[in-house]
């Protein structure tokens, strides 16, 4: 196995980069007030700050792994799907986020808006699938920098994963969401410099024009004529799209703006720069595969950037690594800690009163091992993802076409989530994706037709989201001639 860096200067890079984030932390971290402001801040935030608040918090280390490794078999139109999934919420929120806003003035979470439209036990179930992919998330990321230090220079995944969650434990539970705010925009900058270097380093190392060479030596994964260009990228964009907007982290940042003007150009600014970058690491596994047809997919874009095995360029990553961590997981730390405090009691009447906020440090601080232990065994979790992925679908229709309808009651909504939810599961495929509850299972394989036995996993998003979106409509028509 390479190792592209001695175990002692990553550590010496994770500490400064950790120290750096937990010394700005305590720095800026004041006396909190309540537990308004550990959640949404001082509700004035402007447009730079929310902008690279919005960008470093939706760009995990997720994306040195995921586009990349979509495009190797997706093509392009896993790339475009990714990218246009990763920043479609931002264009979301532009429509839903004033209209909470105004509705809730003084608002904190999504689920204020869930209770008051839909009652309790729309909450509780949408509580469910908030936290569970929450968790789901923070799992990936400390996963994920702990594979690419193990990659790098063979860093054990336990020593990774616990030095991470304890740096951002140490400055994150201490200051809340304001101090994400500020860290964010320092974690922004990082990203951006970085991800500029790897666009010139790349393209300036091939001998022709990158979409020359992708035409040359991959034609599939461009030709418009590859089915996967158009299921890899649908499926991407549902499952992406879909999920994040039910990210509590997102509708911190919907309350924290100023005002609605600065809501707006921050979110559209954010959704630019994020299709970009996802739109470049993906691209980034189309040349990667055409230069190496049998690189692993999952490390597409380190075999490009680490191909000369420089020591600044493995320094460089380690710290984009590093703020693409940080930067999401005080995220989904402060957001599922927000969520305990506003939707604890609703949870556990314990999980409430005065001491509200030590009790949500310490169920966090026992999340916290839980992550610890799961990320330290290496496992992949992109399954968990998935399937996270598509709890939320199964529920996105009936949420936000909540908004306009108000002719959704508690009773419909609950049996639409739950209809879409096991309709979805019966054709989610198994861990190799290769059959389904349903395909493979229940029924034979060959009783259905090649495109849905190869389709599985897009098949099961689509449906997920159609059930709901029908069972709605044709409520709604009856009602209407009523």
């Amino acid at each position: 196995m390479k190792t592209y860096l001695s175990t002692e200067i990553t550590f010496i890079v994770i500490l400064v980069v950790g120290l750096f984030f937990i010394v700005l932390g305590y720095l800026n971290s004041k006396k909190i007030p309540d537990n308004r402001n550990y959640i949404v801040g001082n509700r004035d935030e402007k447009i730079f700050s929310l902008t690279a608040s919005l960008t470093a918090s939706a760009l995990g280390a997720w994306i040195l792994f995921g586009p990349a490794s979509a495009a190797t078999w997706g093509g392009i139109g896993a790339v475009i799907g990714y990218a246009l999934g990763t920043a479609a919420p931002m264009l979301f929120l532009y429509n839903f986020g004033p209209k909470i806003r105004k509705e809730f003035p003084n608002g904190l979470t999504l689920t204020e808006f869930i209770k008051k439209r839909f009652g309790v036990e729309i909450l509780k179930i949408s509580l469910f699938l908030i936290l569970f992919y929450l968790t789901i998330f923070l799992i990936a990321e400390v996963t994920a920098i702990a594979s690419l230090l193990n990659f790098i220079s063979q860093v054990p995944l336990w020593i990774t994963a616990g030095v991470t969650l304890i740096i951002c434990l140490l400055y994150i539970l201490r200051g809340g969401f304001k101090l994400s705010i500020i860290t964010d925009k320092y974690q922004f900058s990082f990203i951006i410099l970085i991800i500029l270097g790897s666009v010139f380093l790349i393209l300036g190392n091939i001998d022709s024009s990158s979409y020359e060479l992708i035409k040359r030596n991959s034609p599939n994964l461009i030709d418009k004529n590859y089915l996967p260009n158009y299921t890899a990228g649908l499926t991407f964009f549902i499952a992406v799209a879909a999920t994040n907007l039910f990210h509590q982290g997102n509708w911190q940042r919907v309350f924290s703006a100023k005002n609605n003007s600065i809501l707006k150009s921050s979110l559209v600014y954010s959704s630019i720069i994020i299709f970009f970058i996802v739109f470049w690491m993906g691209y980034s596994g189309l040349i990667s595969h055409s230069l190496n047809s049998k690189v692993i997919p999952d490390l597409a874009f380190f075999d490009l950037i680490l191909n000369e095995r420089s020591s600044i360029i493995v320094i460089g990553i380690l710290i984009l690594a590093m703020s693409l961590t940080l930067s999401t997981i005080d995220t989904l730390i402060n957001a599922i800690s927000s969520l305990i405090i506003v939707n604890g009691d609703q949870i556990n009447k314990s999980l409430g009163g005065k001491e509200i906020k030590s009790k949500a440090n310490l169920i966090i601080l026992l999340l916290s091992v839980l992550v610890f232990v799961l990320a330290s065994k290496g496992y992949s979790i992109l399954y968990l993802f998935l399937l996270a992925d598509l709890l939320c679908c199964a529920a996105v229709i009936t949420i936000f076409y909540g908004f306009f309808n108000k002719k959704i009651n508690s009773k419909l909504a609950a049996s639409s989530i739950f209809c879409g939810l096991i309709f979805g599961l019966l054709f989610f495929p198994s861990m190799d994706f290769q059959s389904s509850i349903l395909v493979g299972n229940l029924i034979s394989k060959d009783l259905f037709n090649s495109l849905i036995v190869e389709n599985l996993l897009f098949i099961s998003f689509a449906i997920s989201i159609v059930i709901p979106l029908t069972m709605i409509s044709i409520y709604s028509l009856r009602n209407s001639f009523k």
